[in-house]
């Protein structure tokens, strides 16, 4: 089935002149798309999709159970806008694609499951919703539910071998990146993204290994981010850390690096559990402990260090094999795994981390 989804996705491309490996849209004039302005973000209608922008993302991330026994997993929805104008009368240009990625990390096994999907939209087995967050590719799902006292965000999806069902609640308010949600991503006002997140998420999942099924619980974090231009110049990829804190609070981090995995551009949130900044985290580095090579022979600099306002993190994988192959959908490889945030012998709080672009630069 998988061959067959990617042999059509193939001739599909093909029809419609774009090149399926990777996915690469051309430059487009710079009024295809429009620009990331500052605005107040609305909702529900800002969790919904952004048809207009070049590209976006739903992206959850988490923990589930506890010690030798913990299971990382993720599940990211992509949504891309091509160049294709609305007035093509052909049915094979697609104006929307979705892509969907899903893993699930099991130490105690040594074993990384992931799965991956591509597809052009068309409102039925394929769905981005704009009115609310309402994602489907086929038997894939991520949807947010408004429960008088909670929200909740329920999702599923499935590979070869797994399989995980889950409600994810949170009665804490959006976490609004940057400015109001307005999140820079470089220095000019365009290198720029809307940016909030849930976090963290009270997870409850029924999980799916080899014809065992496990109800496990445990913490996550949503991400949900739209721009219209996805890398500055001289970029190729970003490193990004989201951390659930075991006091309840959050850190969020990230840096956009260039070929010579110098940072182009960086920045970093801590926040208490009321989600209330907290001052003196700044000066932000990443520091390379040692190197991981994987079987696609990328290096990857894990496991690494952070450093904030003087203070010394250490970032240890769950395991070092979470390497997501996306050949078949937005393209190339890059690394998505769980982590422990360790100050010495503390233990701070688990979440995930995110290198894109050793490989290759970032295409999508």
């Amino acid at each position: 089935m998988k061959n067959r989804r990617i042999a059509i996705k193939t001739a599909a491309c093909l029809l419609a002149d774009l090149s399926p490996w990777p996915l690469v849209q051309a430059a487009a004039p710079k009024e295809f798309y429009p620009q990331v302005k500052p605005r107040r973000l609305v909702f529900p209608r800002d969790h919904g999709a952004h048809a207009d922008y070049r590209t976006e993302w739903w992206y959850l991330t988490g923990w589930l159970g506890e010690g030798p026994s913990a299971l990382g997993f993720q599940l990211t929805f992509f949504r891309s806008r091509t160049e294709h104008a609305v007035e093509n009368p052909s049915r094979l240009a697609p104006q929307q694609l979705l892509f969907a990625h899903a893993a699930l990390a099991v130490a105690k096994k040594d074993v990384f499951f992931s799965a991956n999907r591509a597809g052009r939209l068309n409102g039925t087995a394929l769905r981005a919703e704009s009115a609310d967050t309402d994602l489907q590719f086929e038997d894939w799902c991520l949807k947010r539910v408004q429960n008088p006292s909670v929200e909740v965000y329920q999702g599923c999806f499935a590979g070869n071998g797994f399989s995980m069902s889950f409600e994810a609640s949170s009665k804490q308010p959006v976490i609004l990146r940057g400015q109001d949600g307005l999140s820079p991503k470089g220095p000019q006002a365009q290198q720029a993204s809307y940016y909030y997140s849930r976090a963290p998420l009270i997870v409850s999942a029924q999980v799916k290994m080899d014809k065992q099924t496990q109800v496990l619980e445990g913490k996550a974090w949503l991400d949900h981010e739209w721009s219209s231009e996805l890398l500055m110049p001289g970029a190729v990829g970003w490193d990004w850390l989201g951390i659930n804190l075991l006091d309840g609070g959050t850190l969020m981090a990230f840096q956009i690096r260039n070929q010579k995995s110098e940072p182009l551009y960086a920045h970093v949130e801590a926040r208490d559990r009321t989600g209330l900044l907290l001052k003196n985290w700044n000066g932000l580095k990443w520091q390379a402990r040692g190197s991981w090579r994987s079987k696609s022979l990328i290096e990857y600099p894990i496991p690494m260090d952070l450093v904030v306002g003087g203070q010394t993190f250490q970032l240890v994988p769950l395991m070092l094999a979470q390497e997501v192959d996306a050949r078949a959908s937005t393209g190339g490889f890059y690394w998505e795994g769980a982590v422990s945030l360790m100050q010495d012998d503390r233990l701070l709080g688990h979440g995930y981390l995110e290198l894109t672009g050793y490989g290759a630069p970032l295409r999508m």
